[in-house]
């Protein structure tokens, strides 16, 4: 009789431990980086490759791994019911009952889990090869499951999907970009983090929004002497240069400096036979409506770092380079001959002065904050949209959680706003209407 004791003792403790196994696997699996041991695989890594290969079966996991969990529960209580009641009679239910649930909560669920969570990583690759093979063996009674789970959900009109949408997988990655933080919150995390999100907006932003306008293009009429051409090219910050005849909408040539330098030396003091047009390379035009990742696309294929932005009717509303978008993921690069530009003003009251010519993706990136520009892409369009009339300066307007006060009011145009957060109890939502004190 004690040997039939002390062996079943030993099967429910070997139950136990294969329960804390199972239980210690699942969270490992969950927990664990997939980017890190993607690397790891990459790095040849065997034991991560076998990890890689059992979330591509994620299903047949999660089954076998619950099915080998629960066999062994069940069958650890049922053998301590059986005992108890041996050796006790009929209350040896509840004290199996109750044992067993201390017994599995603490050893089976509670200690296994909590190690798997701190040591994720090592955890799964400690597992895989084992999980791998009770895979394999449970496969079909997995596969049997499921089948049972899928029909059981249609009834109800649910679909199982065994991957991610795309815009699933985007959103997943954005989570984790917010997540990043480094050791801390200093500003090299912050700007990694705006460096990723605007990769991953760049197909959803258009070139319009990050162009220079035509009011602030330098161009160049060509009809002028060579000499005069040659004058305005040097007084200018610019390498490439738009040439236009008759009309400033009627773009015919850009102008490269150090092309026009090279003829200026060859030319000696000639400078009238100097051939302007015969130097300069043909317009690039584009439509408004060009997202920038493909823009940048279009860049690299075609070896061009300058194109010209127009609108369905062929009217000139700007320029784009390849500078402008490289800067939508890095931020401004400044160089020696960049013209310094009003733009951006933190106040010691923590409020920031705006030049209504500043975009709205601009400020989100530096302040990480959410104001929206689907409507508007900058600062002062999305004042106009939401104000829907053109406010005078001293007008105090209310949304998206920030206070907009207009300073600056040029004809039609609103030139400069002093944008302070509200306190978190008082803001209000982003559809709120916005409201003019």
């Amino acid at each position: 009789m004690d040997m039939d004791i002390a062996t079943t003792l030993g099967a429910i403790v070997a139950l136990l431990v294969f329960s804390a196994f199972f239980s210690g696997s699942e969270t490992a699996l969950t927990a664990a980086s997939r980017p890190r041991l993607h690397n790891l695989a990459q790095s040849g890594n065997r034991r991560a490759n076998v990890v890689n290969e059992l979330w591509l079966e994620k299903e047949h996991l999660i089954g076998a791994i619950l099915l080998g969990n629960n066999l062994v529960n069940i069958l650890a209580s049922a053998l301590a019911t059986s005992l108890l009641i041996t050796l006790f009679g009929e209350a040896g239910v509840i004290y199996a009952t109750l044992g067993m649930t201390v017994m599995v909560l603490i050893f089976a669920e509670v200690l296994p889990k909590t190690y798997a969570l701190q040591n994720a990583e090592r955890a799964a690759l400690s597992v895989a090869p084992i999980l791998r093979l009770i895979v394999a063996v449970l496969k079909p009674i997995s596969m049997a499951i499921q089948l049972i789970v899928r029909m059981a959900l249609s009834l109800f009109g649910i679909e199982v999907r065994h991957t991610l949408s795309a815009e699933a997988s985007e959103e997943q990655l954005r989570g984790a970009i917010d997540l990043h933080q480094g050791e801390g919150l200093g500003e090299e995390e912050k700007h990694e983090r705006e460096m990723l999100r605007s990769i991953l907006d760049l197909g959803d932003v258009w070139v319009e929004e990050i162009m220079v306008h035509r009011k602030e293009m330098v161009a160049i009429n060509i009809d002028q002497s060579p000499a005069q051409i040659v004058e305005e090219v040097l007084a200018s910050p610019y390498t490439r240069l738009p040439l236009w005849r008759d009309d400033p909408d009627n773009i015919v040539a850009v102008l490269h400096a150090k092309a026009l330098l090279r003829a200026v030396q060859a030319a000696g003091a000639k400078l009238d036979d100097l051939d302007i047009l015969g130097i300069a390379n043909a317009p690039w035009f584009i439509p408004e409506t060009t997202d920038l990742l493909s823009q940048l696309q279009a860049f690299r294929s075609r070896h061009e770092h300058f194109a010209i932005v127009v609108d369905e009717y062929g009217e000139v509303l700007g320029i784009v380079t390849l500078e402008d978008i490289l800067e939508e993921i890095v931020g401004d690069i400044a160089d020696e001959h960049d013209v310094e530009m009003e733009g951006v003003q933190i106040e010691r009251d923590g409020s920031v002065i705006a030049d209504g010519r500043v975009t709205l993706r601009d400020l989100n990136r530096r302040f990480e904050w959410r104001l929206p520009d689907e409507e508007a892409s900058t600062i002062a369009g999305l004042i106009l949209h939401e104000a829907r009339s053109i406010p005078e300066a001293g007008q105090l307007f209310t949304f998206h959680g920030f206070n907009f006060e207009i300073l600056g009011r040029k004809r039609n145009q609103v030139t400069s706003i002093r944008i302070s957060a509200m306190p978190a109890a008082d803001a209000r939502k982003p559809e709120d209407d916005p409201v003019d004190t």
